[in-house]
Order: C-alpha cells, then structure tokens, then sequence
C-alpha cells in the first residue's frame, strides 16, 4: 500500500462530497452483498490523495480462501496498456525512439509478411493489423518464442488502414523495444522510472513469487446473456470481437509463472489505490510527490492527442478516440462504451481492463479512478451496467 502521507484524512480534504463518495462505494458493494462478484477494489483521488478506497469479499489468497483487503492485489488486465505505454514516453521524451519510427528500427524480427511499414504509432493506436496474432500469454515470458512470433505474424490488412482492438500481440514488440533500448526487463523499467519514483510498492508488472499470496485468484462467475438481450439492445456480443480470449486463457492468470512475466498487455497486478494514484501524477503534469518530473508536460499533451483520426471501432460502431496507449472519452456521447462514466469530460483519458478492470482520470474534475475485480463476469451486459454505473459515480464525486 502507499504510504499514509498519500490518503486524505477524508473526501472533503480534497474537495470531494462524502455522501458521492459513500455512494460510489456501495453500488461497488452492492454487486458482492448479491453473490454476484466475489471481490472488488476500488479508489478515487485527487489532489495527489486517496481520497477513499474500499475492498469487499473474499477471494483466494496464496491458495487460501479468505476475506480480500487494502492489502489484496489484483490483475488489472488490459488496463495494464496504459502503464507499458507510459514506460515507452519516458524514452520518446528523451529522443530514444520515435511515434513515426518503423518498429523493425528496434525489433528487426517484426519484418516479415507485410509488417516491416509498421510504426510504433501504428502498435499503439491498434491499426496494426495484428488484431488476433497467434501465441499464448506465455510466449511474452520465452524470448526466443516472442521472437518467433513476430516473425510467423501476418497483417489482416495494410499496418495504418484499419483500427480493430488488438488483444495483446501490439504490446509484445512495444515492449521488446523498451527492454532493447534500456537494457532492462520491463518490469525492472517501470519499476524503477515509475512505481518508485511515485512511491507506489504495489504497482508492478509481472509479480515476484513471495507476493503471489497477496493477489486475489481469477474466477469465472455468473451465466452469459442471452442472445434476445443483445439483439433487444442492437449490439454485438463484445467477445464475439475478442478473438483468442477465452475462460482457459484468462484462468493463466492463476499460474505462477504467468503472474511472474512481465507481460506488457495484462500482466500489471496492483491495487486500485496505485493505479489512482499513478493517475494522479499524469494529472499533476507528470510530477512525483517531490515534484520531481518523471513525464515531460510536452509528451503527456502528445501522449493524449487523438492519433487515430476518424477510424471507427467496428465493435463499437464510433471513433476509436485512441492516442499513444491510452482512450479518450470524447464528447460524441459514447464515453461510456470507451471504459468510462458518463459523468466524465471528453478530456477524460485512461484504459479499461478485460472483465470490467478500470483506470482513468478526469483533467476537469482532478479525480482520478480504479475498479479491480477478481471475478470476471460471463454476462457482458451486466458487466457493462457495473462499470459504466461506478464510473459515472466517481466521475460526479466533486464537491
């Protein structure tokens, strides 16, 4: 956990109303009071503080089933993309490596079949065209497999032309280029350039064996939707969009050697405390508590401009509203189905995570958000309903 110098003595210390807040914290409740989720997590700050965070239900710990705490750490998933990429400005704002750059410059085993005109801009906007590549969450952990997955990959179109969500095979050269030109696992690179120098224990990717007794197991719950509801509704099931996901892949996350990878799409285990306050520090224009600089005030404004244009998510139906690594929510109205509330300002920014994991911040309000859970919900609508209802919660917690 953070030390206490970065929890507020309450909501109001920080400008925000406790009767919201206490709101927000019982719809997050409500779901594990019904037996519908077994555990979450969730934080809100500003001004640089925990302004409130609460753990409800009991999850599997170090292989014992016991009550989840502040102490609990959860996978966050795809929310994780936001932190590789943050790692990846570190060094574009020290001129080591380039949006426009191909990615064969740093991972000349990535040019083959058509992929050697892919940029890093191109891996971080999800126009690739990798959107389903072959290989297993553990490849990541087996540099010689990585290396021959990128090689076996094959566009599904042009890299540039198309924006389709890419599940996990972007983030896999993005971050072999950061452990190239630094020398360093990624996992050391956001270690040492992020979580310590923002004072934050807990946010790693890949977890070291000691502390695999302090995350909560991954567990499926509940019953798909039907088919009437989607239709009733005029979407698409979302994971018929999702490729290689599926129940056994998702359940990797329980092996001990998986949790250890520093997987660069999924692999961030954490507490919702941390990635707030991560938040925090991109919202204080990429200072540390000690007002150090760690991200430069010119690459967070290139790092939230929209680089994809007016490509539309096909799952969606909208703009993909994506900038270097990260989502923003956008004024048209359909923040909501981007990870966020629709309390949110167009100017809010973050990722969400695979099975309903959240972080973002708000420029307007200051607040920053995190939503972690360890039970991964087979209805997608009901999920859908969870998330955009705590978001918008804590999107209105201003006083």
């Amino acid at each position: 956990m953070p030390a206490s110098k970065f929890f507020a003595d309450g909501p109001a210390e920080v400008g925000l109303n406790p009767d919201k807040v206490q709101a927000l914290m019982d719809r997050a409740e409500r779901d594990v009071k019904e037996g519908i989720l077994p555990a979450c997590q969730l934080a809100i700050a500003r001004n640089g503080k925990i302004a409130a965070m609460k753990t409800f239900g009991r999850a599997v710990q170090g292989g014992v089933e016991r009550p989840a705490g502040d102490e609990t750490v959860f996978v966050s998933m795809s929310a994780t993309k936001a932190i590789t990429s943050s790692a990846l400005w570190l060094l574009m704002q020290e001129g080591k490596i380039s949006p426009g750059d191909p990615i064969v410059k740093y991972v000349p085993e990535y040019g083959t079949n058509g992929k050697e005109t892919t940029t890093v801009e191109h891996l971080l906007i999800h126009t690739a065209g990798i959107p389903v590549a072959p290989g297993s969450f553990k490849d990541w952990g087996d540099r010689t497999r990585r290396l021959q997955r990128f090689a076996q990959w094959r566009p599904e179109h042009p890299p540039g032309q198309k924006f389709i969500y890419h599940i996990h095979a972007n983030y896999w050269p993005i971050a072999e280029a950061i452990e190239r030109i630094t020398g360093m696992r990624l996992g050391d690179f956001v270690r040492g350039r992020i979580a310590e120098p923002l004072g934050l224990p807990d946010l790693r990717i890949g977890l070291p064996r000691p502390l695999h007794s302090r995350m909560a197991d991954v567990v499926w719950v509940g019953e798909p939707a039907q088919a009437e509801e989607y239709r009733r509704l005029g979407v698409t099931p979302p994971r018929a969009n999702m490729g290689s996901i599926n129940e056994a892949v998702v359940l990797e996350m329980n092996d001990p050697e998986m949790r250890e990878t520093d997987f660069p799409a999924g692999g961030l285990i954490t507490t919702a405390a941390d990635i707030a306050l991560f938040y925090q520090a991109l919202l204080n224009d990429g200072r540390a508590p000690d007002g150090s600089c760690i991200w430069q005030s010119a690459m967070l404004r290139e790092a939230r401009r929209i680089r994809s244009g007016d490509l539309i998510d096909p799952a969606r139906g909208m703009t993909a509203n994506r900038a270097l690594g990260i989502v923003i929510a956008g004024g048209d109205g359909k923040a909501n189905l981007r990870g966020f509330g629709r309390t949110n300002s167009a100017d809010a920014f973050g990722h969400p995570g695979f099975g309903g994991q959240i972080g973002w911040a708000d420029p307007a309000s200051g607040i920053s958000f995190a939503y972690l859970t360890n039970g991964f919900d087979r209805n997608d609508l009901r999920e859908g309903r969870r998330s955009v209802a705590v978001a918008s919660l804590a999107g209105s917690c201003a006083a």
